[in-house]
Formats: C-alpha cells, sequence, structure tokens
C-alpha cells in the first residue's frame, strides 16, 4: 500500500511538471508567432523597384498620350508646326507633300497680278539620236502692278534662265505629276533669282506639249 502511494504520488508530480512546462511552450509559440506578425506588418508595401517601375509606366503613359496630341493636331496653339522650306524640294523628300499642298494652297488665294510669258520651245536632252521637242506655255503671278513693271524691266534675264534650264531637261523628268512639280519649283527658284527684290508669287502653266 505504501509503495502504491508513492507511485500515485509520483505519477502526480510528474503531471504537474507536464502542466508546468507547457504553458511556458505555448508561451514561446505564440511570442514568435507574434514577432513574425510584426516584422510582416512593419515590412513596406512598395519596394523600390517597385517604385521605380510604377514611375516609369507612367512616364511611358504620359508620353504616349502627348504623343497621340500633338500628331492629331490638338497642341498646334502650344506648339505651331514649322512651315516647311519648298525652295528646290526633289520628289522622295521628306517636305515635298507639304510643299505639294502649301502650293495648292497659294493658288487657290486670291489672284494678282499675271505676267504671261512668251512660248517657249526648247530641244529635250535626248540620249537617242530622235530629237524631242518641249514647248511650254507660262504666266507668272506677282502681288500687284508695281511688282509687275519690276518684274517686266528684267524678264530678258528671266527668260534666259528658263531656258537654260529646260534645254536641260531629259524626256524622263517631264514624266508623271512628280516631274511636272519639280520642274514648276525650279522655273520659280529661277525667277526669283533673276529678280531677287521682286516678290514672285507663282509659276503657273498654261501649256505643257512634248513632241
Amino acid at each position: 500500500m505504501a509503495e502504491d502511494k508513492k507511485a500515485k504520488k509520483g505519477d502526480k508530480s510528474d503531471d504537474d511538471k507536464l502542466k508546468a512546462e507547457k504553458p511556458g511552450a505555448n508561451d514561446a509559440a505564440e511570442n514568435a508567432e507574434n514577432a513574425a506578425e510584426g516584422e510582416a506588418a512593419a515590412a513596406p508595401r512598395f519596394t523600390r523597384k517597385k517604385i521605380i517601375l510604377l514611375a516609369v509606366l507612367v512616364v511611358a503613359l504620359l508620353a504616349a498620350l502627348g504623343g497621340g496630341a500633338y500628331y492629331m493636331g490638338f497642341l498646334d496653339k502650344i506648339f505651331p508646326p514649322k512651315k516647311p522650306s519648298c525652295e528646290n524640294v526633289q520628289p522622295g523628300d521628306k517636305n515635298y507633300a507639304a510643299c505639294a499642298a502649301l502650293n495648292a494652297n497659294k493658288s487657290s488665294s486670291a489672284p494678282g497680278v499675271f505676267i504671261k510669258i512668251p512660248p517657249m520651245i526648247v530641244n529635250l536632252n535626248a540620249s537617242s539620236n530622235i530629237p524631242r521637242f518641249l514647248k511650254v506655255e507660262l504666266e507668272i503671278e506677282v502681288p500687284d502692278d508695281a511688282a509687275k513693271s519690276a518684274l517686266e524691266d528684267v524678264m530678258p534675264r528671266v527668260i534666259d534662265q528658263f531656258q537654260m534650264y529646260l534645254r536641260e531637261l531629259r524626256l524622263s523628268d517631264l514624266r508623271g505629276s512628280a516631274g511636272i512639280y519639280r520642274m514648276k519649283i525650279e522655273l520659280l527658284s529661277r525667277v526669283r533669282a533673276a529678280a531677287p527684290d521682286v516678290k514672285i508669287t507663282d509659276v503657273l502653266f498654261q501649256e505643257i506639249l512634248v513632241q
């Protein structure tokens, strides 16, 4: 009986030890869990890489929107487009289409004073033995009578410039609307060079005949 009491007493003390150890273990686990939650809460939501990526995306979006607005013409009042230089422009140049549109707008504006040039017939620069001829009838447009009088004073110089240019043309230079427009630009450039003090509005074709 004494031994049974001692065994029961020993078992009871072991149970008390286990009960005493379990609360401590539970507290340690709870403390570790709370510490992990605290570290997770303290960690920043946005890292540096995420901030940089977000900034790049915002800049790219703004650039795309601005480029689209400029292309559609919404920013023309703020950034007016530059007028292209149309002197000696050639087909294929980046300003060719813009110069053609600009010239069409000038032609449709209110007319000035016109000076008729006598018909010019020249031999084309042909590679074959068959002679080819070009006949051109022109009118030069100036803004007023004063400019007309000043241009008529140097008309022999203007016709000389025209003749020298036309005689260098080849048949291939006159093919298509691009060739005719190039000839128009060249003639306009030469009349302005022959009369630099006179404002020349345009050179207009009345007849172009190739034989």
